[in-house]
């Protein structure tokens, strides 16, 4: 039985105690409120009540109101679903808050854009699906908006490989220059702008740090300074000010991308917050994160993890797009992802180095070639393109691999 599986039947069970509860508690309620009505002379309650005659008859409630009974359990029935989006929706601050009529309007094009492509919101959103309910997490543990966590929608159409023409990277498209300047590692073998856990945590960081120190905890301004660079927001928030406005993200002239970057977000979070005036479907999406987080201390191979959690080595892949080679060293990165259904023994075996595959292929760095090997296998094996293991290895005759040879998958 899959891990799905036993959840779903558990859910199941979980619903019917919970309506039993709730039916037993009704009871309890319809009892204690019940009217007192009097008791016809002679009638004790351990003998026979007289005979209701006709005309008595007549007083009865030909359509008689609901018990109390039913009343308490169809009113407490009334729960809201529980996912992944019902959570994002409660975490929203900004979709009460008044916009003047112009910057409205600016918000309503988007809005509009977006309606006319639905296919392309239901494309994103299913992209999404493995990261949403994690990062709105970690949006709501640090406070802030409900909003920010759809921040990916428009930097990368939450594509965590995605690479833009000017250099930016990732789900949160980190400039090489902010990347390494938050900290993120940046190597042959692991480009830490691509790992969704570590460049959340530095786009979160990021915001938050840019709203206090420039902003007075404005988080609209800081999106702004996130696309557009602090110096170009103080500038333009400086000439508004001069003009006697109050210098808000709104006051702003800034470059046209900027000036689009809120509004698109605000409208990406309107039609989410109401998908069914919108005419949007949305992916169902659990509360619990998708993926488990392993943390290890030596060198793995995607491909060794693969055989040893018996998940597809692309999955493991699209869970962890910052190993550029295929394989984890713990000098660059220490945590590998995984789908949250694997077996927690199994996370705890992988995670001491206790794999017999780990233990029989030494180093990841290297490949010793065995009888029958040939360099488009290796290569598949490891995840990692057969021009580069020819060029790391100077390989000048790729169909004369000998037995025992041992090969860099690292170039170093």
């Amino acid at each position: 039985m899959t891990y799905q599986t036993i959840r779903q039947r558990l859910m199941l069970c979980t619903g019917s105690t919970v309506i039993m509860g709730l039916m037993l508690a009704a009871a309890a309620s319809s009892q204690a409120s019940a009217p007192a009505y009097d008791t016809p002379a002679g009638f004790t309650g351990t003998s026979t009540p007289p005979s209701t005659s006709v005309s008595d008859r007549s007083l009865e409630t030909p359509n008689p109101r609901p018990t109390a009974f039913q009343t308490h359990f169809w009113d407490a029935l009334e729960l809201k679903p529980q996912d992944a989006w019902t959570t994002l929706r409660d975490s929203f601050q900004w979709q009460d808050v008044p916009l003047s009529a112009e910057a409205q309007a600016r918000v309503e094009e988007w809005i509009e854009y977006y309606r006319s492509s639905p296919e392309n919101i239901a494309n994103i959103t299913e992209r999404a699906t493995p990261w949403l309910a994690w990062i709105t997490q970690q949006v709501s543990e640090r406070g802030l908006p409900g909003e920010v966590a759809l921040i990916p929608f428009v930097e990368s159409s939450f594509d965590p490989a995605a690479r833009s023409h000017r250099g930016a990277a990732g789900l949160w498209q980190f400039m090489p220059g902010t990347g390494d300047a938050l900290g993120l590692v940046r190597n042959g073998n692991y480009d830490g702008r691509l790992d969704v856990v570590t460049s959340t945590a530095a786009a979160l960081e990021y915001l938050e740090m840019q709203a206090d120190q420039w902003y007075d905890g404005d988080l609209m301004l800081s999106l702004a300074a996130y696309n557009a660079g602090a110096g170009t927001v103080n500038r333009a928030k400086q000439q508004a000010q001069n003009q006697g406005l109050s210098g808000d993200y709104w006051d702003l002239a800034l470059p046209n991308e900027t000036m689009q970057y809120v509004p698109k977000l605000k409208a990406i979070a309107t039609i989410i917050n109401d998908p069914e005036r919108y005419k949007v479907s949305l992916p169902e999406i659990h509360t619990e994160p998708a993926f488990a987080k392993v943390q290890l201390a030596h060198s793995v191979s995607l491909a060794e993890a693969s055989q040893m959690l018996d998940v597809s080595q692309s999955a493991l892949a699209e869970l962890n797009p910052g190993l550029l080679n295929g394989s984890i060293d713990p000098r660059s990165a220490q945590t590998l992802l995984v789908p949250e259904e694997v077996d927690s023994q199994v996370l705890a075996q992988l995670s001491q180095g206790n794999s017999p595959a780990i233990a029989q292929s030494g180093s990841s760095d290297t490949h010793r070639v065995e009888s029958g090997d040939s360099l488009s296998a290796i290569a598949a094996r490891y995840n990692i393109d057969q021009q580069d293991l020819i060029r790391w290895n100077a390989i000048d005759q790729p169909g004369s691999l000998q037995p025992g040879q041992q090969l860099s998958l690292s170039g170093r």
